[in-house]
């Protein structure tokens, strides 16, 4: 997805982040959205996005675990966000997410424009505050009989990691909320930027969206077989072709075994799992070299300039000269 010019940036070139910390905050997740967000920066260093937290009032805040945060600013920070984030709160999201002065706010920073997102049950309020109305979205898949049983009005999907509506954005447990965080950057500035941060932070760059919350049966242990050795053959030749056999081979599996242990281990089908790698690729060669379409088309697998324009607007909704021009950086 390409970048909205509308959201970003502020004044000073960055993008301003207010993160929600309410009562009963899970401090995973507010630390990991401090952490992801303020590490995502240019080239020579500068920071991209400028991220506050900000309670109802200014002051300590109870956690879920044995300690309090101090939150610098109360709700007048939303007044001036680009982006306002909503982390979980057991404690209030299941019971009394449309409580006090939050949902109002919400509603007065996506009226002005800002973009809300949750992670968790944080999507409580942000379909509290009636701003799901008519969308998909989704939460902790524990959590997701009762989502829908309180806002008939949301489509609510309890078996993604997480779903972006363009300003609106939702995703589901702790972890999800570090795909979500990755999604955003990589939709406002690039694959080359969520991929440092990632690096950074060390998790994986990119998990889909559309990705399995869970894995229903166990991932394999390291001593038994895995298709992990297929993945990285794989990757290791994007630009040729790749068939089901060719890494049921590699693995040393049936076709009809390498199939379900690669779902079970990944959540997406073996050709879902490539198709996403060769345009994670093609995102890469069009942020960082001068290559022509149809040559990059060549060298992540596509084979056509044809088929890789196809390939970027399913997954992006864009082209691959205006996802270019869009997250070339100047050095590129």
């Amino acid at each position: 997805m390409c970048k909205d010019p509308a959201m970003v940036f502020g004044d000073d070139g960055r993008h301003r982040l207010a993160v929600l910390v309410r009562e009963g905050v899970l401090p995973l997740e507010l630390g990991l959205v401090h952490q992801l967000f303020g590490a995502a920066r240019t080239a020579d260093g500068t920071p991209l996005y400028e991220v506050v937290s900000c309670g109802v009032e200014a002051g300590a805040i109870p956690t879920d675990a044995d300690f309090t945060v101090t939150a610098p600013h109360g709700l007048e920070a939303l007044d001036e966000a680009d982006t306002v984030l909503v982390p979980a709160s057991h404690a209030l999201d299941e019971t009394r997410p449309g409580d006090g002065p939050v949902p109002p706010a919400l509603r007065a920073a996506h009226a002005r424009g800002a973009r809300l997102a949750s992670v968790c049950t944080g999507a409580f309020v942000l379909a509290a505050a009636g701003l799901l109305d008519g969308l998909r979205a989704t939460t902790h898949w524990l959590s997701c009989d009762r989502f829908a049983r309180q806002y008939p009005a949301v489509s609510v999907d309890p078996a993604v990691l997480y779903v972006d509506e363009g300003r609106v954005l939702t995703s589901a447990g702790e972890a999800a909320g570090i795909d979500l965080a990755l999604h955003m950057i990589r939709r406002d500035h690039g694959a080359a930027v969520a991929a440092d941060v990632a690096r950074r932070t060390v998790v994986p760059p990119h998990r889909e969206g559309g990705q399995a919350q869970f894995i229903a049966r166990p991932v394999p242990s390291s001593r038994g077989p895995s298709t992990d050795a297929a993945r990285t053959w794989a990757l290791r030749r994007l630009d040729r072709p790749v068939t089901l056999a060719d890494m049921a081979a590699q693995a040393s599996m049936s076709v009809r075994t390498f199939t379900r242990r690669f779902r079970d281990e990944t959540g997406l089908s073996a050709a879902a799992w490539l198709t996403h790698q060769r345009v994670e690729r093609a995102r890469e060669l069009l942020e960082q070299t001068d290559l022509p379409v149809d040559r990059i088309a060549e060298r992540a697998g596509f084979g056509t300039g044809a088929s890789l324009r196809a390939h970027m607007r399913a997954a992006l909704g864009v082209s691959p000269s205006t996802y270019r021009a869009t997250f070339r950086g100047p050095s590129g």
